[in-house]
């Protein structure tokens, strides 16, 4: 087992991986930049190193610094979060390379899933469900034209490095695809330095569902059940929920015998999701893989009792997985507390914390790095808390969330609390009746 971790991230994910860390008897290392000197992780870890200023590029980013800061302090392994150094394939060869464990996939594995296209071509290959569409990159308009025509639109265009919904276009007409066409190129060359595009049949408001699943070193491959992430603005999740009131036994038991295939195919090793859209007829497609643990993770553990961060750091040890499956045992809601102002398009809103009461009681959990008086930088995303809780049925969640959001208490800043206090009241929500489109009708008023 390793002696002494690196976390290479900030905020709540950090402080969730030094806890685990503190039970396994590991030491930890926190990095900082100058903007979260006073942060939690930092504060908690058994030792400190500051690797620059306030800008991602320079700080979280860094990869010299973070691998000399794992040499002075002499951490074994580093473990990289979510966002961030997370899915960099450059990073996981490099700590390879020091003879530093990464604690996730290797670099062959993200490059596999990290671009889209051949992450399609895999998962066809592998016989997972995978939606019509390109074989791979699409060279020219024309040729794109010419396949919409044959897959009929709507149509949707991807940008092969893409993420958060950048590099994406819906085309439902052909006399609007060379614009659309020429927008997501130049937008995606710009946010991921590459332009290619690819291709895919709309799905018209579907489920966004995602199966969680592990691997080890020696191929072994299990299924720890769906989230649904269906809930969302602009390809962003707002709040998250598991077991999906979308899937039945049988369905859910299909995904996740077709996330294993596709999680086997490329030997993954350690904590991934294979993500899926699901159609009216229950039909479901393959869409991506994040080769990452995910933000919204807490809600798997809660409702399978299964420390999903000891299972990164054990398998990353060379401990073997037992290939059990696991299904809910209860029921879990997680919703993404952000510093943002929902009334005013979601507008992120740093400050200083002036004043900050978490909520608690029976199957309540947060997971937060904020304190009264913590001041909030403007250079990071603004998530600053998750609310999850848990419970016997979807009905009793759904009021324990309304109880917990409505003692949470964050005063200095503007945050998404009402808007979730708001959503737990919702007729089509509480229903479990939503797609994706679900927010397109949500009215952000008088919150």
């Amino acid at each position: 087992m390793f002696k002494k971790i690196l976390i290479a991230n900030r905020g709540e994910i950090a402080l969730r991986i030094i806890r685990t860390c503190r039970e396994m008897g590991i030491k930890t290392v926190a990095v900082y930049s100058t903007a979260d000197r006073e942060s939690l992780h930092v504060k908690f870890a058994d030792e400190a190193v500051c690797i620059g200023p306030p800008p991602s590029r320079q700080s979280y980013l860094n990869i010299p610094a973070i691998i000399s800061a794992a040499e002075v302090t002499g951490a074994d392994a580093i473990h990289p979060g979510y966002g961030f150094l997370s899915e960099n394939a450059e990073f996981s060869r490099i700590c390879a390379e020091y003879g530093i464990k990464f604690i996730g996939a290797t670099a062959e594995q993200i490059n596999s899933m990290g671009d889209k296209a051949t992450a399609k071509a895999t998962m066809k290959t592998s016989g997972v469900p995978v939606i019509p569409g390109s074989e791979g990159l699409i060279d020219t308009v024309e040729e794109a034209k010419a396949l919409a025509k044959e897959i009929k639109y709507p149509v949707i265009i991807k940008a092969t490095a893409g993420g958060g919904g950048r590099g994406m276009r819906i085309i439902r007409h052909e006399d609007e695809f060379e614009k659309l066409w020429d927008d997501a190129k130049t937008e995606s060359a710009a946010a991921f330095g590459n332009d290619g595009l690819y291709m895919e049949k709309y799905v018209e408001e579907p489920r966004h569902i995602e199966i969680q699943i592990v691997g080890d070193q020696f191929g072994t491959v299990c299924h720890l059940s769906e989230r649904d992430c269906s809930i969302q603005r602009r390809h962003q999740k707002l709040c998250e929920e598991t077991p999906s009131p979308a899937l039945t036994p049988e369905l859910r038991e299909r995904m996740g015998i077709a996330a294993i295939k596709g999680a086997a195919a490329i030997k993954y090793e350690g904590a991934g999701t294979i993500e899926f859209l699901v159609d009216k007829n229950g039909d479901f497609y393959f869409m991506e893989m994040n080769t990452r643990i995910q933000v919204e993770h807490p809600i798997t553990e809660e409702v399978t009792d299964f420390d999903l961060i000891k299972e990164q750091i054990k398998v990353a040890a060379g401990i073997a997985i037992s290939g059990q499956n696991y299904f809910p045992k209860l029921y879990a809601l997680e919703c993404r507390i952000n510093a943002e102002d929902p009334s005013n398009g979601f507008r992120p809103s740093p400050g200083k914390i002036t004043n900050l009461h978490l909520p608690g009681g029976h199957g309540v959990r947060i997971d937060s790095h904020v304190y009264s008086g913590y001041t909030i930088p403007p250079n990071y995303d603004s998530m600053i808390a998750k609310v999850i809780v848990s419970g016997q049925s979807r009905e009793e969640v759904l009021l324990r969330m309304k109880r917990a959001l409505q003692e949470f208490v964050i005063e200095g800043v503007k945050t998404t609390i009402p808007f979730h206090i708001k959503l737990m009241d919702d007729e089509r929500f509480k229903s479990g009746q939503f797609t994706t489109a679900f927010m397109e009708g949500f009215d952000l008023t008088n919150l």
